[in-house]
């Protein structure tokens, strides 16, 4: 009998709670104002452009932050699909 895989795939990173920032252009009471205005685009439009950026720029740091660090498999098990015997002897 083999033993059950010791994490579930799961994992909780602080950074994951970077994530929550995009989605504080959805609060549009914050927003929703026709003042300042950026080039004649009122504020409620410009700043929703404005958060394409930085709602790219966090997840990118959340992928670089938690993104996991290649592994060698473990002697005596295979390894991934690109290490495994093709049968040549076919």
């Amino acid at each position: 009998m083999s033993s059950p895989p010791s994490s579930s795939g799961l994992r909780f990173s602080a950074w994951n709670l970077l994530l929550l920032v995009p989605f504080l252009m959805l609060v549009t009471p914050w927003f929703n104002s026709v003042e300042p205005r950026l080039f004649g685009l009122p504020f409620f439009y410009w700043s929703q452009f404005a958060f394409v950026p930085v709602g790219v720029i966090c997840v990118a740091l959340v992928y670089w932050r938690t993104r996991d660090t290649p592994t060698v498999p473990a002697a005596g098990r295979p390894g991934g699909v690109d290490e495994l015997d093709e049968g040549t002897d076919r």
